[in-house]
């Protein structure tokens, strides 16, 4: 018996289609080793020596493992083929007590049969340059994450949290928001018109120009100047004075990187980072396909390389030329380069397996969101192998006395691979127009504008950003936006786009003040640089981590040192007005107080001197429900709770439940259990979600509120999205209705 292991069991019953009945294929579930999460778990002193443990949900996945390599002739490593997956091995491979330079680590871009039977015939030894890369990024990453949040435990908010590349994402989050708050909107004009030719044809123009210059965008500032030249204009004979056609080529764009695989999905399908990485491992890994079972259907999702192979080149230019005719199969297959930086060229760009398995011919297999992502991924990938569209650009300069209107136009002639991917824009067809050509001013008016700020990130600006700044790589970006999302620094406004929560302000400000190469753009690139370089066997992991944590180290002392001598002068004079006994700063969920330094004996505190008191618990006719005492309204980090007036001795707190009542102010009964009424509640991280009042009874739950009423379509209740739509979560429904707010 020969063991073949993979990570992912998904990717092991794909395997198990191409392998016989003398392969034993296993799966890891991704790392069976990992850092201990109580504690740094990295040898400091030690040259950085990392004590690796296996968590107890593997230990039996590991102890199974073990038992088939004992019997099995030969072992396979067989885990992705990126730095992670690398590692992956090697930590197998060190359970299993295997050399890993006389370890079979095998590779293969794509989960089919051939490139699995070609790899099982050239195994390698387990690379320890990219493991060493990854391990150096892991021990980096816990170095900061594990001392430099409980610095901000301390100095912000227990249970907050810093990371090496989190924080730079946070900061750009943070500072586009900034922009956003401080841009001051300008007033601005443009004359736009309507005109037409003598066979009544229309087009829309825009002043361009006057008196032989061209406008510039802020040129008209206010409606009185644009009314006093709308005046001059209504005078004016106008005429076609130049047209001029042009004919341009458009080339299809390069087929998907894992970065521009999650900017298209984001802007074209409205996916984020983490949702398209989620199907992409799907489709990666295999999906059932009728009578040949589980089959992978994309090739491998990490990469930065725009390469495709010589057998999908030739397989898509037969596709194309079977499908579309010979004139779109090309003489020579076009080729990409990748600009990325620390590309890798031996990876080749994200691709479907096989050309010719249509969209069309999985529709049968795919749900929504899986078909939606293969069909973008095929489309991109097979017109790069289609010529290019021909496009016609038109341009008309109307004049009339000192004034030039301009009309532009666009129409696909040759439509090239638009026929397969087409793009966003839409065509915009002008009337046949000669060269002094009468024409008439149908109307002409002033639209008032305003300069708008810049957008807040998306996940598609963000990735991009991140990408052309060399911070993260391809297999980090999703993880990075998910992790900003998780730990409450970020939130998704009502257009999905990143807004930062109060608290990321807070953050960022220390940070930046006390740890500036953390958060430094070019700093954190120069380390992804670095550990390529490691990835490259150029340099070693060991002074890279020294050169880091010996200065991070230090500063991270003088400012634990500074901190602590800022609170000492903040508490400089002050003294307990109960006992006499010197007060100190301390730091609570609403910010810094003074507390008695008597504690316990004296829990007095007060507010520090020009800052604003927490707030104090409000009466109630409530009574405890364990020792009779009143009880108080507090407000916590998650809103408003009842806790009993005799705290610290009775420790009872009682949630305040928060109905949601429908348009006629009525309670919404649970659609679920018929019997619970919907309750507004906030998560652990402080989102809002809807549900029953029974729990854990009854345990429905929307992340978006219940309207109460039932849908028109199926009857199923309906839910409000950001107070805009009205929708049915029945995904066989998909009712869906904008509303108007009064």
């Amino acid at each position: 018996m020969k063991l073949v292991i993979v990570e992912s069991p998904t990717k092991a019953k794909t395997l198990s289609r191409f392998l016989g009945k003398d392969y034993k294929i296993l799966a890891s579930i991704g790392h069976i080793r990992d850092l201990p999460k109580s504690k740094l778990g990295v040898d400091v002193e030690h040259n950085f020596e990392p004590q690796y443990v296996i968590p107890p949900d593997h230990k039996a996945r590991v102890k199974e493992i073990k038992e088939a390599a004992q019997k099995a002739k030969e072992i396979y490593f067989a885990t992705d083929e990126d730095r992670e997956g690398e590692a992956i091995s090697w930590h197998l491979a060190q359970v299993l007590e295997k050399n890993p330079e006389l370890a079979k680590r095998i590779t293969f871009h794509e989960i089919t049969k051939e490139a699995v039977l070609n790899a099982l015939e050239a195994p390698r030894p387990i690379d320890m340059k990219l493991v060493e890369a990854q391990q150096a990024r892991r021990i980096l990453d816990r170095l900061v994450g594990y001392q430099l949040s409980p610095f901000l435990w301390r100095h912000v908010r227990r249970g907050l949290s810093a990371g090496r590349v989190q924080s730079v994402a946070m900061r750009l989050i943070v500072e586009r928001e900034r922009t956003i708050q401080a841009f001051k909107a300008e007033e601005y004009w443009s004359l736009e018109g309507m005109f037409e030719n003598l066979k009544k044809e229309t087009l829309e123009a825009k002043l361009h120009a006057m008196d032989g210059k061209a406008l510039d965008k802020m040129e008209i500032k206010n409606k009185e100047e644009a009314d006093k030249l709308l005046a001059e204009c209504q005078t004016q004979n106008w005429t076609a004075a130049a047209i001029e056609k042009k004919k341009k080529s458009k080339s299809p764009p390069p087929p998907f990187t894992t970065s521009t695989l999650q900017q298209d999905a984001n802007n074209r399908l409205g996916f984020s980072a983490k949702q398209t990485m989620t199907l992409a491992q799907k489709l990666y890994e295999g999906i059932e396909i009728g009578s040949e079972g589980h089959t992978g259907l994309i090739t491998y999702m990490r990469t930065d390389s725009v390469n495709l192979s010589q057998k999908f080149l030739g397989e898509a230019k037969d596709y194309v030329k079977k499908t579309f005719g010979d004139a779109y199969a090309l003489e020579t297959a076009r080729t990409y380069k990748t600009k990325s930086k620390g590309a890798q060229e031996a990876h080749e760009a994200i691709r479907p397996t096989d050309p010719t398995r249509t969209p069309e011919s999985l529709r049968a297999f795919l749900d929504t969101g899986l078909l939606k992502l293969y069909t973008l991924i095929w489309q991109r990938a097979v017109a790069t192998q289609m010529p290019d569209a021909t496009l016609n650009a038109t341009r008309v300069d109307i004049e009339g006395g000192r004034f030039m209107f301009r009309a532009t136009g666009q129409q696909v002639i040759e439509p090239g691979y638009l026929k397969l991917y087409p793009d966003q824009e839409n065509d915009k067809s002008l009337p046949e127009i000669n060269e002094g050509d009468k024409l008439n001013a149908q109307k002409i008016e002033g639209v008032q504008h305003f300069t708008e700020p810049p957008a807040r990130y998306s996940d598609a600006t963000l990735v991009k950003a991140l990408e052309e700044d060399g911070i993260g790589r391809p297999s980090t970006y999703a993880s990075i936006i998910s992790t900003v999302i998780e730990r409450g620094y970020v939130e998704r406004d009502e257009k999905k786009r990143l807004k930062p929560m109060p608290i990321a302000f807070d953050v960022n400000d220390i940070l930046i003040k006390r740890f500036p190469d953390i958060v430094d753009l070019e700093f954190t690139a120069r380390m992804e640089s670095s550990l390529d370089h490691v990835a490259e066997g150029v340099i070693r992991w060991e002074p890279l981590m020294e050169a880091f944590y010996g200065p991070f180290h230090k500063q991270l002392e003088a400012q634990e040192k500074e901190m602590e001598q800022q609170a000492q002068k903040d508490a400089e004079g002050e003294v307990c007005d109960l006992c006499g006994k010197p007060m100190v700063v301390k730091r609570g969920r609403f910010g810094r107080f003074l507390a008695c330094s008597g504690y316990p004996e004296c829990k007095n505190t007060r507010p520090l001197p020009g800052e604003a008191a927490p707030p104090k618990p409000e009466p109630t006719d409530e009574k405890c429900p364990k020792c009779g005492a009143p009880m108080v309204k507090k407000t916590g980090r998650f809103g408003p709770f009842l806790a009993c007036s005799r705290y610290p001795e009775c420790k009872t707190i009682v949630n305040i439940e928060i109905p949601v009542n429908d348009q006629n102010g009525n309670p919404i009964t649970c659609p679920k259990c018929k019997e619970g009424r919907i309750l507004e509640r906030k998560s652990k991280k402080g989102k809002l979600f809807y549900s029953c009042s029974r729990y854990p009874d009854c345990d429905q739950a929307f992340w978006d509120r219940p309207t109460g009423e039932a849908c028109p379509k199926c009857g199923y209740p309906t839910l409000l999205k950001k107070g805009k739509t009205i929708y049915c979560p029945n995904e066989e429904c998909k009712y869906k209705a904008s509303i108007e707010l009064e």
